[in-house]
């Protein structure tokens, strides 16, 4: 019988560190278990710059040693206040230590001692000009790992980890395996059983719906988060330089006069590029920055945050239908001009050209998000960006970028208690894919507050 201490479901961020923290018990035998590659083999077009996506299942881009983690961009929001909704389970001083905590861990496997924090003053005054504008902007602590350094980094881990744990890559999770209301194992799609104390979920955004049948099979409960839905946003650098040289990224809060929804900005990339996300064959995007490459972009997400109330019950699916509708027209992800947008017309290849701001994402189709997202949400990404603009002139122009869509596969949250614990004795669920975190340094926080949660009991 294949019989471990602790079986961890997922090698992204939040598994990863789960496996750091149990680590520190000399005689605990660990497993990790994930559907993706090794680090090393997970070779994927578009971070190669090869040409169009391979569409690998799974996706090499999100799945795999280190998680979507992996080829993001590497950054580490140090704060409390975004990124995560660990505050509503543990007391805020713990998790400011822990993300501290995490933080060090990074740095001891190669993360850059600088960072990004802005001096208070200047703070102070991009947030009074941002209210003037009728936008609240939240500043963080940020160390950029960039996209090249953080595959390095997460190497350096594994190879650690050999040492301490046993690691299965290319496996899928078929089931939990539960007995008298006590988790005891898994077993994988090849009906192999791997029996053990305590199962660690952490499937992250790939493994969400994943997470979220095994949910409704076992019959547990859960809560939806809002679903988040919007565009990917390109300009030129200089328009933004004067705040992301001080602050790197900061978090700004918009409520649309129209609708009163909540968007945000989100994932802010300076000189950075846009890229596609493969999500199971659906095309999204997202935005990645590099330690040592440039571009004469910058790039963040708008996203519009949309609490639904009952009968509904399918935030995943909801984004993937409107993923799907931009897919069917466009072969992929669409990109269209501000100005064109707000003349009610597509873009073109020729109007693309003739615009100031040169697109990083070569394989966006030319097209008409109008027919894409719904009414509400363009009407309050209209109103956002006017909005930005009155605080960071040259937002709203013309030539603009808005790609489409960008959407997060976090939108169900299973009920845990404070140690991110499930009704089934023994069952864990942390990361991005359990809906309780937003990020890399949360999701980190959370394996590790839930390994010692472990440790207290093995």
């Amino acid at each position: 019988m294949r019989k471990y201490d602790c079986i961890i479901i997922g090698a992204g961020p939040a598994g990863i560190f789960a496996a750091l923290e149990l680590t520190k018990k000399d005689d605990m035998k660990v497993l990790i278990i994930d559907k993706g590659k090794e680090l090393s083999n997970r070779d994927c077009a578009i971070t190669n710059k090869k040409g169009k996506c391979y569409d690998c299942k799974p996706c090499n881009l999100v799945s795999g040693w280190g998680g979507a983690g992996a080829f993001s961009d590497g950054k580490l929001t140090l704060t409390k206040d975004f990124g995560g909704f660990l505050t509503e389970y543990q007391p805020e001083e713990k998790i400011e230590e822990l993300i501290d905590e995490a933080d060090k861990i990074y740095q001891n496997f190669g993360a850059p001692t600088k960072h990004y924090e802005g001096d208070k003053d200047k703070i102070k005054q991009f947030q009074r000009e941002a209210a003037s504008a009728d936008l609240k902007l939240i500043p963080a602590k940020i160390r950029h790992l960039g996209t090249d350094s953080s595959t390095q980094i997460l190497a350096d881990i594994r190879e650690h980890l050999d040492q301490y744990v046993d690691v299965l890559t290319g496996v899928y999770i078929k089931d939990l395996l539960i007995d008298e209301g006590k988790v005891i194992g898994v077993e994988t799609k090849d009906e192999e059983k791997y029996y053990s104390d305590y199962v660690i979920s952490a499937p992250g955004r790939s493994g969400s719906e994943w997470f979220l049948n095994q949910i409704d099979k076992l019959g547990l409960q859960r809560s939806n988060n809002p679903v988040d839905i919007g565009v990917r946003v390109e300009v030129p650098a200089v328009t933004l330089e004067h705040i992301t040289n001080e602050i790197y990224e900061s978090k700004l809060i918009y409520h649309s006069h129209s609708f009163e929804d909540s968007v945000r900005t989100f994932c802010m990339n300076p000189h950075g590029e846009v890229v596609l996300e493969n999500n199971e064959g659906l095309m999204t995007v997202n935005g990645h920055s590099y330690a040592n490459y440039k571009t004469e972009n910058t790039n963040f997400a708008l996203l519009v945050s949309k609490n639904f109330t009952k009968p509904f019950n399918e935030p995943i699916r909801y984004g993937k239908d409107i993923a799907r509708l931009a897919n069917m027209l466009g072969g992929g992800v669409l990109v269209q001009r501000l100005g064109d947008l707000l003349n009610g017309r597509r873009t073109t290849e020729d109007r693309l050209k003739k615009g100031h701001v040169r697109p990083t994402l070569n394989e966006a189709t030319p097209g008409d998000l109008s027919l894409v997202l719904p009414y509400r949400h363009l009407v309050s990404i209209r109103q956002m960006l006017k909005a930005m603009d009155e605080f960071i002139p040259g937002i709203y122009s013309r030539h603009t970028l808005l790609y489409g869509v960008e959407v997060k596969f976090y939108s169900s949250r299973i009920a845990l208690d404070n140690n991110l614990e499930t009704s089934i004795k023994n069952l864990f669920a942390c990361g991005d894919g359990a809906g309780v975190t937003r990020g890399l340094i949360q999701a980190s926080v959370s394996g590790m507050l839930v390994a010692r949660e472990i440790l207290k009991r093995y």
